[in-house]
Order: C-alpha cells, then structure tokens, then sequence
C-alpha cells in the first residue's frame, strides 16, 4: 500500500460525494420553481442514500468482479472476501470500492436534471436503482473492469476504449437515459418560468467545479504527476469553456447570463473528463473552447428541433459534452478512431434499449408522472409535504 495514493484518493472520494451533496443538488434546484426546489434536493439526496447501499449489495461486483467480459459476476457481493489488507493497486480496495460508488451515485443523480417539477418520486427510486445495477455497472464493467470495451484478448476491439473519468461510463449513459425519460415523460405544463435562484445554480456548480477535481484527478488512483495534469486540464477547459459560452450567449443575445455562464463550466467540465488523463493544457483549451459552443448549441437542438422538455438540458451538456470528449481523444491521437466511435456506439444503444425496458418496467408499478393538479401546485408540498419558502408573504 502507498500511503500517498491512498491519502489523495480519500480527499477524492470525498470530492466526488461534495459534487452530489450538495454540488448537484444546488446546481439542479436552483433552476427550477421555487415551489419544486426542495423535491430536487430530495431526489439527489435519496439517490445518494440507495446508490450507496446497492453498490455495496450487488453494483460494486457487477462492476468490478472477475467475471467475464459482459458482467463481473456476483463474488464481491457485501464486498465479501475484501478486508482492509485487500489491496486494489496501491490503495485499499475497500477505498476503491468507496471512491467508485460516489462515481455510481453521480451517474444517475445527474438523470433527474431531465424529469423534474413532473415526475413521481417513487418513480425516481425505483428507476434510479434498477438503472444503476443494469445500465451503469455493466457499462463500467466493460470499460473500467476488464471487459468488452477494455481492449485485449476478448474484447470487441484491440484497443481499449480511452475513457479515463466517465465520458461514456458518467456521461454519455446519464445524457441518454435523461433524453430517453425525457420523452417518455413528456413536457412540462408550464416551460416558460425561468430559474428560481440564480445563486444556488452559481454555488451548486462552483461545488461541481472544485469537486471535479477529485473525479478527474482522482481517476489517476495515485498522487503524481499524472492526476496533477489530470487536475489541471480540468480546470483550464472549465474555464475556457465558461467564457466562451457566455461569449456566444452575448453575441447571440446581447447579453451574458450568469446561469448560461456557470452551464458553460459544466460543459467545459464533462467534455475534458474522458480526455483528463492524455491531454495537456493547451488540448485542454481547445476542447473546452469548443464545448461552450458546441454545448450551448445542443440544447437550443433538444428544445426546438427534436421539441423535447429536457428541463434542464442533461443531453445537451453531459451526454454530448462527454461524447464529444471522447471523439477529441481521437482527434488528437490519443486513441484509436475505431474503439472511441465504437464505444459510444456500443455503450449508447445499450443505454437508450435498456432505460426504455427498465423505465417502462417500473412504470407499470409506479406511474412516471404526477396528476396534473400537482405539477401545478409543485412537487414540495404534494410529494413531500413541505415548502421551500413561505409563499404567502
């Protein structure tokens, strides 16, 4: 064990958990009606609370087991056989197990960007735990675990998809799923208010951008110089891409908005993720200068073009932010065009078959969306009771 590495992957873990609770959770309630708010905050919450408990039951070994190519098999269920002397590389596996379930809970925390002020919350979690052990382990397993996508004997290509931090395990599966419920779903009644506290979305994602740190430098699994340049980058497009969003925003509008701003960091952010771990900084630059554009432009796509009520627009920052990632690595020479394109191939009509049968699936339990009386009233106080804020004075 190396005392270093494990050190860093501690504060990491605890990073990439800061970037849920409360990064996410702010970033997503301030967006919506002050009447919905405190419902975002409980979906992420109690995503949190389920994804930790299922990935120490079955995700952990779904994901990271020896199994075979497809699926890890079910051997480190309740992580049996590990003990603190169990060593994962340099680190404690049972730290390992810790800094990837906060990668687990992340994943399908950031889907309920695409379904809120609508939906059921027994929805959510019934929804949230089936998808995580049947879409997002399995996917992890592929690239991160030693299977189909990881390249070698066995695998579907002879070399390994470069996703280093969740372009496609994180992103392109999260961005797609959110695109699937989306539509499932349906529109809100009511797509015209605007965000209901700007500053809860600026402090939400601030929280996401320093947190990122311990994704993406976490991801190295070591304290050297690699999750330094790994940090690094991070920061450089997430600031690139903040700038030129607002930018465009400006020169299509007139006006730079401090909510389009801090998307723009988010987009700059999930783009330079799969990248992290290849490029250098001015890599970095370039891939986000593009992403504040490229990003800010999807989501008008979703809105107007495809007419999808994707509230506040998962595919269009995280799902195509984290592709486009992905296809940069390929661009720049640091992967092979063959096992990036058919990586998010692969992983993407997995994702969008098995959403639709595990979404449809619990739908026949829980009704996906709530009586029409409710949305107009907010989820706060039909689904759970309480309000935010006093909306009488």
């Amino acid at each position: 064990m190396n005392g270093a590495d494990t050190a860093w992957i501690i504060v990491a873990t605890a990073l990439v958990l800061f970037m849920t609770l409360p990064g996410l959770a702010l970033f997503y309630g301030g967006l919506v009606r002050a009447r919905n708010v405190l419902s975002v905050l409980m979906q992420c919450f109690a995503i949190a609370c389920l994804i930790s408990v299922l990935w120490l039951v079955l995700g952990y070994s779904i994901a990271f087991g020896e199994g075979n190519a497809v699926w890890g098999g079910l051997e480190k269920m309740m992580l049996t056989g590990i003990t603190v002397d169990t060593l994962s590389g340099t680190i404690p596996e049972v730290l390992f197990f810790a800094f990837q379930m906060t990668f687990a809970i992340i994943t399908p925390a950031l889907i309920v960007g695409a379904y809120v002020e609508r939906v059921n919350f027994a929805f959510v979690l019934t929804f949230s735990g089936l998808w995580m052990l049947l879409v997002y382990a399995p996917v992890v397993h592929w690239i991160w675990g030693g299977g189909l996508l990881s390249g070698g004997e066995g695998a579907l290509f002879r070399e390994a998809v470069n996703d280093f931090a969740g372009g496609i395990v994180v992103h392109e599966t999260a961005g797609l799923a959110a695109l699937v419920i989306a539509v499932m779903l349906g529109a809100r009644k009511d797509k015209l208010k605007p965000p209901h506290n700007p500053g809860f979305v600026m402090i939400g994602a601030s929280m996401l951008w320093v947190g990122w740190f311990g994704f993406n430098g976490g991801s190295q699994l070591a304290a050297d110089g690699g999750a330094a340049m790994a940090l690094t980058v991070t920061h450089i497009s997430a600031a690139t891409a903040s700038l030129t969003w607002a930018l465009w925003e400006r020169i299509k509008y007139g006006k730079s908005s401090m909510v389009g701003m801090v998307t723009g960091t988010i987009a700059g952010l999930a783009s330079i993720t799969p990248a992290s771990g290849s490029v250098g900084p001015a890599e970095a630059l370039v891939i986000g200068a593009v992403a504040g554009i490229l990003c800010q432009e999807a989501c008008g796509w979703v809105k107007n073009l495809l007419k999808i009520d994707d509230t506040l627009d998962v595919f269009a920052v995280h799902g195509l932010g984290g592709m486009f990632g992905i296809v940069m690595l390929a661009a720049l020479g640091h992967a092979s065009w063959a096992a990036q394109l058919g990586g998010i191939v692969i992983v993407g009509v997995f994702t969008i078959v098995m959403t639709v049968i595990v979404a449809k699936t619990v739908s026949f339990i829980f009704p996906i969306r709530v009586e029409e009386e409710d949305e107009f009233n907010g989820l706060d106080i039909t689904s759970h009771g309480e309000r935010a804020y006093d909306h009488s004075s």
